[in-house]
């Protein structure tokens, strides 16, 4: 299983951006995905979540402005950003809790490689 994010880029504040994350491999169930950014010098945060039925949750700092959706068949999660601004670039990571084989006692976390987000003033 692995987690495969892409969409990051560079964009003038005030600009969109849209991110994708999709999970590929063999698995029984994905629950939860999630969004978290880490910016240089800072710990990684989480920004947003979604279950697997859609109900979704945002940070302070992007609530209002991001918003998550999921496409449970293309196993493929996406993040709309607008109104970005120069605090929002970082490394974006993606989540995902996944239950792997039904035979599996527990779920797992898997996670994707990052990708760059710029937001120049």
């Amino acid at each position: 299983v692995q987690l495969q994010a892409s969409g990051g880029g560079l964009v003038q504040a005030g600009g969109s951006l849209n991110l994708s994350c999709t999970v590929s491999g063999s698995t029984f169930s994905i629950n939860a995905m999630s969004w978290y950014r880490q910016a240089p010098g800072l710990q990684r945060e989480l920004i947003a979540d979604i279950t697997r039925e859609g109900f979704d949750k945002y940070a302070e700092s992007v609530k209002g402005r991001f918003t998550l959706s999921r496409d449970n068949r293309k196993k493929t999660m996406f993040l709309q950003m607008k109104s970005l601004k120069p605090e929002d670039t970082a490394v974006y990571y993606c989540a995902a809790n996944i239950w792997v084989d039904p035979a599996d006692f527990v779920s797992k976390d898997f996670w994707g490689q990052g990708t760059l987000v710029t937001v120049s003033s």
